[in-house]
């Protein structure tokens, strides 16, 4: 069927859209065309999938250094424990869930919170009820990076993101959000660029909050899952989490609320941001592979 059954379509048009997605491909052709990645993809997945899991901790409250991840056995003496390990969790079983995403994304998501959460809790898996409120989304600030070119908008307010959806907004939103990644799934829309359908599944899951925790881990999760399931990073050595990270949370917030706006430029804006944190997650992977080459790893 044609794009113009999508209604991403449309944002795929937008001013700077097409250059994003442009960029992005490019980086990751780039990436998948390593010589390392002929011989040790699988260790460039499971390293992607450790430093994305501990880079979308970070932005959940537990900036843990990488080292201290990788020697952790216990994850549960803590709630920075606790986060750390509900990301690490989700990571180790997101790439497995693809088939299951292509026909219910909704029953990926309730997995993907029953993970972070585990099966003692009486929420575990399921959308908040009315009344109930989600956890703040951005508890702890992260300052970008020195490596990271300066955000031309940095230093300018950044809104307060305003309250989660109430249930029934919640529920309504989610299944049209399921809707369209199925009829995807089944051949409709298929031109539009794989940067914009994560992109947009991101945004819709941190503007709903569906969960009482763990929405982030999850929406950047579901992220990951896209990105794999129309074929950009089919082996997921693309670690998004780690370009979000590395940007800091105003930018975070400040592109997020583009998405809230819903205008043309705010959604422009979203894409443009989703963007750059993907092409910082695949330097950071090339950055693994190099030291793979070099025998460093």
């Amino acid at each position: 069927m044609s794009t113009g059954t999508d209604p991403l379509a449309p944002l795929a048009q937008l001013p700077g859209v097409p250059d994003a997605v442009a960029e992005v491909r490019k980086a990751v052709d780039r990436l998948y065309g390593h010589r390392v990645m002929r011989r040790r993809a699988a260790e460039v997945t499971s390293e992607s999938a450790l430093r994305g899991a501990r880079a979308s901790a970070a932005l959940a409250g537990a900036d843990w250094p990488l080292e201290e991840v990788r020697r952790r056995s216990d994850f549960s003496a803590d709630p920075e424990s606790r986060t750390v390990g509900a990301a690490l969790r989700i990571a180790a079983e997101a790439g497995q869930l693809l088939s299951v995403w292509r026909h219910s994304p909704l029953q990926v998501l309730a997995r993907l919170h029953l993970l972070a959460v585990g099966d003692a809790d009486a929420a575990a898996g399921r959308p908040r009820r009315a009344g109930e409120a989600a956890e703040e989304l951005f508890p702890l600030e992260l300052d970008p990076v020195e490596s990271v070119e300066a955000d031309p908008a940095a230093g300018d307010p950044v809104a307060a993101l305003p309250p989660a959806p109430g249930a029934d907004e919640v529920a309504a939103r989610l299944d049209q959000l399921s809707r369209l990644l199925v009829a995807r799934a089944e051949g409709q829309g298929v031109g539009t660029p794989a940067l914009v359908v994560a992109s947009v599944v991101h945004g819709e899951l941190l503007a709903l909050r569906p969960f009482r925790s763990h929405n982030g881990v999850i929406a950047r999760a579901a992220q990951r899952i896209v990105l794999i399931a129309e074929g950009l990073d089919p082996k997921s050595i693309c670690p998004a989490e780690v370009g979000l990270a590395e940007l800091g949370t105003d930018a975070y917030r400040r592109a997020l609320a583009g998405y809230l706006a819903g205008t043309p430029e705010g959604m422009a804006a979203w894409i443009a941001y989703s963007g750059r944190a993907l092409r910082l997650g695949v330097r950071e992977s090339t950055a693994v592979c190099e030291a793979m080459q070099r025998g460093m790893v």
